[in-house]
Parts: structure tokens; C-alpha cells; sequence
């Protein structure tokens, strides 16, 4: 079945493809979250309601450990990726020594990498990447042969190209140096297999809404033993280790854990299934719209992710020519800003090509005709928009 997006028929009716940006709830969360809200108490107390709180709690970070393939103990709640981003970067450079990071990360990690690194600029390394959009691991060889290097932080899975990165030799590189390694799995976890017991990394950031869970809650993975100082955003109470202070969001968490099990269970037949409505997409896309291209398309990407480049046909206005369909044209969290994806620029786009690109993200709940009316849409815009255009610029 569609997601069901809200309860306005209007926006009913919209074909949702904006899962990078937030999937629907499932309706394991809902119910989960549901009944932490019709619940009383702080998990910080010690009385029953305070004792139920915290068993709830522990529940869900049990569940998301479950998902993620390792301890509970090594899991902290936070408000979500943003924030387990910016403490797992201001931890590692707590420690001195250079922050190494790629062009096409999230703001929530370029932003925070170029804020801890404002007094010292020259402790910044921002690594090119190729026209796929995948990491160039030249500089970042020499830069741990000669430089003492704090933290690498590299995403698992970008967030507009869905391109994904190969973080075992970079993990295997910087821990032969003493080097701590962070990745920003928001687009990942939950959405194809994720075993931490394998996959060594020291930190690791993400958010329950990507996967199906309610916005405002996610967590930051800490490896046992990692050598990291605590450097809380907000000094108070010692929740979550230490990590950071405030009273926990039960109901948020609870849902949160209710969706890591829920997508769990679920893992690789939604990968399989969403796999292939992205191809079909694409496929007709290619077929019934000329010289649009795929972005990172022959590179391993996220089974639900494309980023589609219409040439002439700006991204703005195919979207508003397209209102029962939400799609994104870039970063839903820089929606609004006058400058184009500094992702696409960074593989090599033109400015008018980054600006004429539209990313459809599928996720759990999307059908076979949604695709289809998707497809409808999209080509009839497209071709409108760049009618409209044509006759603009026209003699």
C-alpha cells in the first residue's frame, strides 16, 4: 500500500517520493510512540512511572542495537543525526590533530567540521570526489602518511545521489595511524543491512525519520574503548553517559526503536522491492524524456535514491509543475537556499545542470503505481517546463 501522508485529502492524494528527506511513520512507531505519550514519567526517576520510562527506553535502545549489530551501551539518544554529528566531531577533535572529510557531505557534518576547525583552518582537509560522486582516496593516503589526523569523517550514503561509499579502506588506513573514524549513516541505516559488529567504524550518526520513525530523535553510535573526551552541546544533567543533558524524549525513542525493528524485519525484501521501482523509474524516465541523465549511475547507490538531471529544465520549476508529486531538488535541509547543490557541483556539474536536477527518493511504502504515475507527471513537466523556457529565450 501508498503511504498515507496525512489526513488532507489534497495531500492524500500526492505521490510521496521524498524519503530522503522524511518517510512516513510506520505504523509500528505510531502505535509505539502513541502509547509512550498516553504513559507518565521522567526515565531519570526513580519512582514506578520513572522505573516504566526507563524500561521502555531500554527497550528501544536494545531494539536499535539489534539493527545496527552491536551493544546497547554503545548507543546514545540524541535529537537526531545533527546533533550526533556535531558531537561525534567536536569529541574526536577535542583530541587535536586534522579532521579529514569529503566535499559532498551533509551541512550537518561540513558545517560542523568547518566551526571546530575556525581557529585553526589549516586542521581541515575536505576531500575531492570523482564525476560518480565516490571519494578520492589519493590525498587522503598521503594526508596519513605525513600529518597527524584526528578523525575521518565520510558518509555511508549520500543523501542526494544515494551514491554509496566503500568505508572499509579508509576505516582499515586511518586505524593503522591512530585515526578515529565517523561516518554519517542517515540514509543508510534501516535501509539496507548494517552490521557494526563488521563494519569497524568508531562513530557513527543517524535519525529515526529516514527509516520511518518520528522526526526529532535519533542516535550516535560510540565504540567501547573509543578514546573520546565527552563534549556535550548542552551542560546539565549527566543523561545518556555524560553525552549529553536534558530529560529524555521517551515517546520519540520508543518510536524510534519500534521502527528500527519494524525495518529489521523487513530489510531485504523493502531493499529488493524498492530496488526495482527505482529502475523502473529510471528506465522510463530514460526512455520518455530526452537527454535526462542519472547521477552516480554506475556506481553502487541507495536502492531507493536517483538524482535525475533534465537539461533546460530547471528543478524549481518542474517541481511546482508537478504538485501531486514530492520529490526534492536537493537537500530537503537547505531547502530555500539561493546557491545549487554544492553535491553536484562537486562531481563536476555545471551550475545549470545542479540547478536542473530533481532527487526522487522510494522508500518502504512505494507502489508500482506510484512509479507510474510519477512517471506521467514528471515527463509532461518536464516537457512543459522546457516549452516555456524555449519560448522565453526565443527571438
Amino acid at each position: 500500500m501508498g503511504a498515507k501522508v496525512t489526513g488532507d485529502p489534497e495531500v492524500a492524494d500526492v505521490v510521496y517520493l521524498d524519503y530522503n528527506a522524511t518517510a512516513p511513520l510506520r505504523p509500528e512507531a505510531l502505535e509505539a510512540t502513541a502509547a509512550a505519550l498516553c504513559s507518565v514519567g521522567n526515565a531519570s526517576s526513580m519512582h514506578h512511572p520513572g522505573r516504566d520510562a526507563a524500561t521502555r527506553v531500554d527497550h528501544a535502545r536494545r531494539q536499535l542495537a539489534d539493527l545496527l549489530d552491536c551493544s546497547p551501551g554503545e548507543l546514545i539518544f540524541t535529537s537526531g543525526a545533527t546533533e550526533a554529528n556535531n558531537l561525534a566531531l567536536r569529541a574526536a577533535c577535542a583530541r587535536g590533530g586534522l579532521l579529514v572529510t569529503s566535499a559532498v557531505e551533509h551541512p550537518a557534518v561540513l558545517e560542523t567540521a568547518r566551526a571546530v576547525t575556525a581557529e585553526r583552518s589549516d586542521s581541515l582537509i575536505v576531500l575531492p570526489v570523482d564525476s560518480d560522486g565516490m571519494v578520492d582516496f589519493v590525498p587522503l593516503e598521503s594526508t596519513l602518511r605525513n600529518r597527524d589526523v584526528s578523525l575521518i569523517s565520510v558518509m555511508l550514503a549520500n543523501n542526494e545521489t544515494g551514491v554509496l561509499t566503500n568505508l572499509a579502506p579508509i576505516i582499515e588506513a586511518a586505524h593503522e595511524v591512530g585515526a578515529l573514524v565517523h561516518t554519517d549513516a542517515t540514509q543508510y541505516a534501516g535501509r539496507l543491512p548494517l552490521d557494526l559488529s563488521e563494519l569497524d567504524v568508531d562513530l557513527l550518526s543517524l535519525s529515526a525519520h529516514k527509516f520511518g520513525g518520528p522526526q526529532g530523535v535519533g542516535a550516535l553510535f560510540v565504540r567501547r574503548g573509543a578514546p573520546l573526551p565527552h563534549q556535550p552541546l548542552l551542560v546539565g544533567g549527566g543523561h545518556e553517559r555524560g553525552w549529553r543533558a536534558g530529560t529524555l524524549n521517551v515517546a520519540g525513542i520508543v518510536g524510534l526503536g519500534a521502527a528500527a525493528e519494524a525495518a529489521r524485519k523487513q530489510l531485504e525484501q523493502e531493499a529488493l522491492c524498492v530496488g526495482e521501482l527505482r529502475a523502473a523509474l529510471e528506465t522510463a524516465l530514460l526512455a520518455q524524456v530526452d537527454d535526462c541523465r542519472i547521477n552516480g549511475g554506475r556506481v553502487a547507490r541507495l536502492p531507493g535514491v536517483t538524482s535525475v538531471t533534465f537539461p533546460g529544465a530547471p528543478a524549481d520549476a518542474v517541481l511546482a509543475a508537478m504538485p501531486h508529486v514530492a520529490a526534492s531538488d536537493g537537500s530537503a535541509c537547505s531547502s530555500g537556499a539561493p546557491s545549487p547543490s554544492h553535491v553536484l557541483l562537486a562531481m563536476g556539474h555545471s551550475r545549470d545542470d545542479a540547478d536542473s536536477t530533481v532527487r526522487f527518493s522510494l522508500g518502504y511504502a512505494t507502489t508500482e503505481r506510484d512509479v507510474e504515475r510519477a512517471v506521467e507527471a514528471v515527463v509532461q513537466a518536464v516537457r512543459n517546463v522546457r516549452a516555456a523556457m524555449s519560448a522565453t529565450s526565443g527571438p
